[in-house]
């Protein structure tokens, strides 16, 4: 028989948010999912008219290269925003790694910006609950 305290293997309750910096990580997310988005989307166009279509032959670019070098960048910004986000909401594991998805996965960014504002919401709704 254990004689350890139930209340001592028990989770932790979740930390106490900022919601006023949590807002702005969200904020700053949702900026760089559109962004991010919207790039990824020029440049599966670049490769479907460079590779599929072959517009102007495989080895030359049809709206130029520097779609390439621009979403990598930004996607970067973007996984910073991200992780910033998914460690000030505690979210799981699970979550940051959908997220960091929708930057590689082409219209993903949006439909996870959607589902990354009803957790953010729900969050923030449980910890004004608790406020009370």
């Amino acid at each position: 028989m254990s004689t350890e305290n139930p209340s001592e293997t028990a989770q932790p309750p979740n930390p106490a948010l900022d919601v006023p910096k949590a807002r702005a990580a969200f904020g700053r997310y949702r900026v760089m999912a559109f962004v991010t988005g919207g790039m990824l989307l020029l440049l599966s166009v670049e490769m479907v008219l460079k590779y599929v279509l072959q517009v102007n032959g495989p080895d030359n670019a049809v709206l130029g290269d520097w779609i390439a070098i621009v979403h990598g960048w930004i996607y970067v910004i973007y996984a910073v925003t991200v992780f910033d986000l998914w460690s000030r909401m505690r979210w799981s594991f699970g979550r940051i790694l959908a997220l960091i998805a929708g930057g590689v996965v082409p219209v993903l960014s949006f439909v996870m910006e959607v589902r990354a504002r009803g957790w953010f919401e729900d969050r923030v709704a449980a910890v004004a609950a608790e406020g009370r």
